[in-house]
């Protein structure tokens, strides 16, 4: 162990070293090159915590792991792995979410530092939020393909891991996705809705078929379903996807029908959608064009050759043959869960995905790239791993010193930059005093429409998932201490499905939300918004300032469309001032990309140096860290 070599290190770093106690949450990718790499330095105290277990998947690159062991638990076989290089190590590994309640702030003040190895922000955000109420260092990190990323968060001292505002991940509106796909990725996210239609839990906001709930779009279509499908009560009669393929006894052939033939001559009668779009082309079962791949896929693995169109028919019958027999051996109300990994699951979605794809003219994918896009995949290099995790320990051994100054962000590029390096050192940002987690009063302005937004809307959609809490409890600040959410099971159960008016909540309303097991208080500001862009059902602004520059910015939009509207050339001016569709079809796949907030790369690769980036002279080619 590099503590025993005399002159690595000085004998007070050595016993800092040695008698730390280190927390690793995640043992992935980074997670295991970093347990290696604490126990070969002498760290002899360290727990280690994973929910996941080892996937076949996993061995390229997670090195602590082999084949016997696929199945297992990841955090124990990375603890039996790292105790051959330093049996003298004392590891606990535990099998378990770190958002349990289980990890509260008592749990975290038993450590000297903590250490993210972690792939999803919801996680990055509670574990930053953990760290801050026990005033633990957090080493956090992040890689994505050959990019990767180390800073060091301390309570008072350093930015938080959300005190600067992520891009948040952009999705579709349903109407793209069900009538008007025109990108491979959309028929990607139809194709996986309908597998959940049809053998996994349905959701409702998932609907495949057509939607004609827009007579203005959909013309002469949408008034005859109104008028041909109402029943006694005017409601419209409704057959879900999966209860249709059940009274056909998920007859490939028949779904092949409805699907790719039926619900296209649909969308065809719906004039309005197709005045400025390409029509889609309904496809027949056994009249299926006679099409050529672009590639013959020689010298090819299976999965990255083109298939034809008779190709995933085939395999598309296959699928929900074997889909159809998986569900039926499953208990009375068990459903099946869709799985990257799974032949069977990802069969039917490249084949689904790339049949509709050809109905709309849009390019198809092979297997190898919808999994790719499908399962929000970013190639994970072994070597990216190694780097990061080198420079998680590196600034750890500085915060043991008491040398949480000298502490850096460091940013690995895909490149060197025009100073020719991979490796570049920022300083360390102050706290955000704006910010609604770290700052000494957070507070956050929220925009929604009071009228038609539940109560279970604000706890599932806005504060667990849009603010990250984990267990609110949501008092509304009338001077009555009215209880709106608790996270004692079952006592405020009954107001979830209550509109927020109905508790008296207008604009400007103030909620005191709290979370025990995340130590933390917000003030929520509800702003009552009749109707927001794109659809959006709230709107999250991070404080007031921000939110009376939105409001002015959208006063300033909604003048220059008025006054072009009046104008000669108002149509032209209009549509600059709304943007153009295209603009709502983005959607951010690399999730990973999140912890790179700070880089910004140009089309060559290089970094854009930020103005706080130490200026190093030509002699300090190498980083010192």
């Amino acid at each position: 162990m590099a503590t025993h070599v005399p002159g690595i290190f000085d004998e007070k770093l050595r016993g800092c070293v040695a008698s730390c106690r280190v927390l690793v949450v995640g043992a992935g990718g980074i997670g295991c090159e970093l347990l290696k790499n604490l126990v070969i330095t002498g760290f002899e105290d360290i727990e280690v915590i994973d929910l996941d277990t080892i996937d076949v998947s996993n061995l390229n690159r997670q090195f602590l792991f082999q084949k016997q062991h696929v199945g297992r638990s990841k955090s124990e076989v990375a603890r039996e792995s790292a105790l051959r290089f330093n049996p003298k190590a004392c590891i606990n590994a535990y099998h378990d979410s770190i958002m349990k309640s289980t990890y509260g702030v008592s749990f975290y003040q038993k450590f000297t530092l903590v250490m993210n190895a972690l792939d999803n922000r919801a996680a990055r955000n509670h574990v930053n939020r953990m760290c801050l109420a026990a005033g633990v260092p957090l080493v956090e990190s992040g890689t994505a393909g050959y990019l990767g990323q180390v800073t060091v968060i301390q309570k008072g001292l350093t930015e938080c891991y959300e005190c600067q505002p992520k891009p948040t991940q952009k999705t579709f509106p349903g109407c793209t996705i069900r009538n008007t796909p025109s990108e491979p990725i959309h028929c990607i996210v139809w194709a996986k809705h309908l597998f959940n239609q049809l053998f996994g839990e349905a959701d409702p906001d998932e609907d495949v078929s057509p939607d004609s709930a827009d007579p203005e779009q959909v013309g002469d279509a949408g008034q005859s379903a109104l008028d041909s499908e109402t029943n006694e009560h005017g409601n419209i009669n409704r057959v879900s996807t999966r209860g249709w393929a059940v009274s056909h006894n998920y007859d490939a052939k028949k779904l092949f029908g409805k699907l790719f033939n039926d619900d296209i001559h649909y969308l065809l009668s719906m004039d309005k959608l197709w005045e400025k779009r390409r029509r889609p082309t309904p496809l027949e079962w056994d009249k299926l064009p006679s099409t050529s791949v672009s590639e013959n896929g020689e010298g090819l693995i299976e999965d990255q050759r083109p298939w034809t169109l008779a190709q995933c028919r085939d395999v598309f019958e296959t699928a929900v043959r074997s889909l159809h027999t998986q569900l039926k051996g499953k208990p009375e109300g068990e459903d099946l869960v869709w799985d990257k990994d799974d032949k069977d699951s990802m069969d039917f979605v490249t084949a689904c995905a790339n049949i509709r794809a050809h109905i709309f003219g849009i390019p198809q994918k092979t297997r190898f790239d919808t999994k790719s896009m499908a399962g929000n995949i970013i190639p994970a290099i072994a070597t990216t791993n190694a780097i990061i995790a080198g420079l998680i320990v590196l600034e750890a051994m500085k915060i043991l010193q008491g040398r949480t100054n000298e502490c850096k962000t460091v940013y690995l590029n895909r490149k060197p930059n025009p100073r020719k390096r991979l490796l570049v050192p920022c300083a360390l940002d102050k706290p955000n005093p704006k910010c609604y987690v770290c700052s000494e009063k957070p507070e956050v302005c929220v925009r929604l429409n009071v009228e038609k937004t539940t109560v279970r809307t604000l706890e599932e959609k806005i504060l667990k998932t849009a603010l990250n809490m984990v267990a609110p409890d949501v008092e509304i600040s009338d001077g009555k201490g009215t209880i709106l959410i608790s996270s004692e099971e079952g006592e405020t159960e009954g107001n979830n499905d209550k509109m927020l008016k109905e508790f008296n909540i207008t604009d400007g309303t103030l909620l005191n939300c709290d979370d025990f097991l995340q130590n933390y208080t917000l003030t929520v500001n509800l702003i009552h918004c009749e109707k927001l862009e794109d659809g959006a059902e709230f709107e999250v602004i991070g404080n007031i300032d921000e939110l009376k520059k939105a409001q002015e910015e959208q006063a300033k939009a909604s003048t220059a469309a008025e006054t072009a509207a009046n104008g000669p050339d108002g149509a032209t001016a209009a549509s600059s001032v709304m943007g153009s569709d295209d603009e709502n079809d983005l959607v951010c796949l690399d999730d990973e990309n999140d912890d790179t907030k700070k880089r910004k790369i140009s089309e060559d690769g290089a970094q854009q140096p930020r103005k706080k980036l130490r200026q190093e002279t030509s002699e300090d080619d190498i980083i010192e860290l």
